[in-house]
């Protein structure tokens, strides 16, 4: 005859201390990131920190670009401070005990490099192939070079308001243009 097992409240009762037992000993034998608890554990690099362990500064804008400052190879750099109470290597390989304060990384975030423009291919563009958006599109922004195709062939079948729009282009982009040079 096989052994009957206990069933009901207290089949659930033992189960669950059974399995407290068991995250109680997981819980004790592993660290805070998953490793195992020993003396000579390393320290986690800053940049490996979880997100909530760290809060990071908005990038600074640049006006004139609409892009952060110091875009470069499409990437630019924000401050990163550890939270308080935070141990962690920062980017000089010493382990640090943060207080909320301390730069701990600069996290790498995407932007556009707009620095690599010719003013004067623009102007060009603008000239002689404004119409199209064509500047637009070389300049990176190909949602307004699309609207302004758009706008053109609406313009130039209704009313040929064609080098209106060219015109007004080849101003603005000028106009940067002289600025850029006077700077």
């Amino acid at each position: 005859m096989a052994a009957s097992r206990p069933s009901g409240p207290v089949a659930s009762e033992t189960a669950a201390a059974r399995l407290l037992a068991v995250l109680w000993v997981v819980s004790v034998t592993t660290g805070p990131w998953g490793a195992a608890a020993g003396g000579g554990e390393e320290s986690l690099k800053c940049e490996d920190l979880r997100v909530g362990q760290y809060i990071c500064k908005d990038p600074k804008i640049n006006d004139a670009t609409q892009e952060p400052v110091n875009c470069t190879n499409y990437t630019a750099h924000v401050p990163c401070f550890p939270a308080p109470n935070i141990t962690c290597k920062d980017s000089g390989g010493n382990e640090t005990h943060f207080t909320g304060n301390e730069i701990g990384f600069l996290k790498p975030i995407s932007c556009r490099n707009v620095n690599g423009y010719s003013y004067k291919v623009a102007v060009a563009l603008s000239l002689f192939l404004g119409w199209l958006g064509a500047d637009r599109f070389y300049l990176g922004y190909p949602a307004l070079g699309r609207e302004i195709v758009t706008r053109e062939v609406k313009g130039f079948t209704d009313s040929g308001g064609l080098a209106l729009y060219c015109n007004i282009f080849v101003v603005i982009i000028t106009v940067l243009w002289i600025a850029k040079l006077s700077d």
